[in-house]
């Protein structure tokens, strides 16, 4: 089959496009027909390798796994013994393992039925980005005000729209391009960091941009409010955004502004949740830009480069 094969760490220019063979399910697997798949900062990290810490899991010296890619959405080609909550046929999303690809395996507890309303393409966006927003806004009441850093990203957008859907007051941060998305998201004020500096009270901020130091943030919250903090791409080559997590999370111990650091999995009670509000109307994914299987390492280095809004995905034929 093809797909995208990574023999070393390196630039985007380590993903290339070749002959593998086809995965055969195990017990407790299922092979998804692969129709697309999502660009998120996991495959950016598995590809570069960094931060360093992250190669106790990737591969020491290079990846484990020569074909990057989590998000997936597809249809089911075969189930391995014991699989009875999806057959063949069946149009699928969630999280796979090798999902630039034609086929990748999956856990059945790592997907769901795809949205009735979505493509394969809109679906492909949704997984990743969508369960690591609903584990980050969590709970929000009705004139609640939030505050989304990273609002035009994967993640951002989801988060704009869940707030918002929950009735919260939406102020998205994000660069003047992405301005128009996400007030269409829900969004009713923008910061243009480009431009002015943040400022403000809330009762919830998520941090997805990972560059802003926790006590800034801190500093915005109202008295009982709390800090959500989503991954992280700054810092340096060994922890990476990482690095600023246990400081936050020490500096949260002894106020009442909570401050939090989810580690989201993409599970099917999750996926599940989102395929209701999906097809409620209450959700849409942003997809940006969509890409051949062949231009997979474009697509990662539009994703660093942020020149496009939303979620990238890639769709295979």
């Amino acid at each position: 089959m093809r797909a995208i094969v990574q023999d070393e760490y390196g630039p985007p220019h380590v993903l290339s496009l070749g002959e593998v063979p086809i995965p055969a399910p195990g017990a407790g697997d299922v092979l998804v027909r692969v129709r697309a798949a999502g660009v998120d900062y996991g495959v950016w990290h598995v590809m570069t390798g960094l931060p360093l810490i992250g190669r106790l899991g990737f591969g020491l010296r290079r990846p484990r796994s020569r074909v990057p890619g989590m998000d997936v959405a597809g249809v089911v080609e075969s189930v391995g013994a014991g699989v009875t909550a999806f057959r063949p046929g069946d149009e699928v999303y969630g999280a796979a393992t090798g999902a630039y690809a034609q086929f990748a395996l999956a856990r059945p507890g790592k997907l769901a039925r795809k949205p009735a309303n979505l493509s394969f393409a809109e679906a492909a966006a949704v997984p990743v980005s969508g369960v690591t927003a609903l584990k980050a806004v969590g709970k929000v009441a009705a004139g609640e005000k939030v505050l989304v850093i990273g609002a035009g990203g994967g993640v951002g957008s989801f988060a704009t729209q869940l707030a918002a859907a929950g009735g919260a007051h939406v102020t998205a941060v994000c660069s003047t391009a992405k301005d128009g998305l996400v007030r269409s998201l829900g969004a009713q004020a923008v910061i243009d960091y480009t431009r002015e500096p943040l400022t403000g009270t809330y009762d919830l901020i998520i941090d997805i941009a990972g560059r802003r130091p926790p006590a800034l943030l801190r500093g915005l919250l109202s008295e009982r409010g709390r800090l959500v903090l989503v991954g992280g791409e700054g810092g340096g080559r060994w922890f990476g955004g990482l690095g600023r997590l246990p400081a936050a999370r020490l500096g949260g111990l002894f106020a009442r502004r909570r401050v939090e650091t989810p580690i989201s999995l993409t599970r099917t009670a999750d996926l599940d949740a989102l395929r209701d509000l999906i097809e409620a109307g209450a959700v849409r994914p942003a997809v940006g830009r969509t890409y051949p299987l062949a231009e997979a390492a474009t697509a990662v280095g539009d994703l660093v480069a942020r020149n496009a809004p939303g979620k990238l995905v890639i769709t295979i034929d």
